[in-house]
């Protein structure tokens, strides 16, 4: 059995405006992931989510660097999110 994990993240830098959450979305689409995508009122963006500890690991990397070609990630403030709400797909919400 695969370890599970389960994280939240807000990104912050230049993320709402520029595709960010949809182009996180597709990212999640190809490697698995599941959970969610939102802009947030402070400009920042949140993402839940779930899969395995190596696809959210790769999926983290990949936010870092900024899915959407002219968004910028400045900062990642990244928890494990253990509690977290099982979900079928990823959605971005709002």
């Amino acid at each position: 059995m695969l370890q599970m994990k389960k994280v939240k993240m807000n990104v912050q830098g230049r993320v709402q405006g520029v595709g960010f959450r949809y182009m996180t979305k597709i990212v999640a689409d190809q490697l698995g992931v599941t959970g969610t995508v939102k802009n947030e009122e402070d400009g920042s963006v949140t993402i839940e989510a779930a899969g395995e500890e190596e696809t959210i690991d790769q999926f983290i990397k990949e936010v870092k660097q900024s899915p959407s070609p002219s968004g910028r990630v400045q900062y990642v403030d990244l928890q494990e999110h253990p509690m977290m709400e099982e979900r079928k797909k990823f959605d971005v919400i709002g």
